[in-house]
């Protein structure tokens, strides 16, 4: 009878739920991996996968593709500028530090919060807060319905509450193509 234990990933890659989203994305890309639990501590808290992250970019507002009418608009008549007194767009100067920068530069870079969305985001904002989890002596097939039952891809190991490893699809199956499991 083959087991959870036998299968299970024991060198965990875990995340920090303050992490931001563009760092996750890039620790799971470097680590070849499709999600990773979340912990603070050693309390689990959930599990942050790059579905979650594209899930939860899909949700943020667009940028917007048309101009509003001019009709929407109320202008203000111009304020004549006293010298010696603080200029009108002073503002935006002081606001941004790229304000000088020519608008190709602007776009090239993506350094400005207004660029970043995955930057300017926490993994505890999009991560799934349900814990799937099994203890490590559970049989293989068990696992596998248990995960096609709530449709995820890895089930977390533990072992009285605290996480020892971690199963995925991706383990299932390389045991299948070595022959490790019937």
């Amino acid at each position: 009878m083959v087991t959870i234990r036998d299968l299970m990933s024991s060198d965990l890659i875990t995340v920090n739920p303050e992490l931001t989203l563009r760092d996750t994305i890039e620790l799971l890309g470097r680590r070849h991996i499709g999600g990773a639990p979340v912990m603070a501590g050693d309390r689990v808290l959930g599990v942050i996968s790059a579905n979650d992250v594209l899930s939860f970019e899909a949700g943020m507002p667009g940028v917007p593709t048309e101009q509003p009418e001019m009709a929407e608009w109320e202008l203000e008549l111009p304020v004549e500028w006293e010298e010696g007194t603080e200029a009108p767009g002073a503002f935006f100067s002081e606001t941004w530090v790229d304000a000088g920068a020519d608008v190709a530069e602007r776009i090239q870079t993506l350094e400005g919060p207004e660029w970043d969305v995955l930057g300017e985001h926490t993994v505890s904002e999009a991560m799934t807060r349900t814990v799937c989890a099994l203890p490590p002596d559970t049989e293989l097939a068990e696992a596998a319905r248990y995960m096609l039952r709530n449709a995820i891809h890895r089930v977390l190991v533990t072992e009285r509450g605290k996480l020892i490893g971690i199963l995925t699809t991706t383990d299932i199956v390389r045991a299948v193509a070595e022959r490790r499991v019937r």
